[in-house]
């Protein structure tokens, strides 16, 4: 019963910050892939990129990162 609590509690908190976790993202995607929106488009040119790997590479650090600061933020919230 507790696992039933925890799970529906997770998915509750997931729904809450979305919207932050997509314009979290989407920034990310501008800043180190050049990609103005991560909104399908429904056109080849606009929906496929040719990205290099150095640049997925600063784009998945990024995206790290900003986990790993928004975990810290969340464990001293619960201190």
């Amino acid at each position: 019963m507790t696992t039933k609590t925890a799970t529906t509690t997770s998915k509750a908190n997931t729904k809450a910050i979305a919207p932050a976790a997509d314009k979290l993202l989407e920034q990310i995607a501008l800043d180190h892939l050049f990609i103005e929106t991560l909104e399908t488009q429904n056109r080849d040119r606009l929906d496929f990129h040719d990205v290099s790997v150095w640049a997925v590479k600063s784009a998945l650090q990024a995206a790290y990162q900003a986990g790993l600061a928004a975990a810290n933020a969340t464990a001293k919230a619960a201190a």
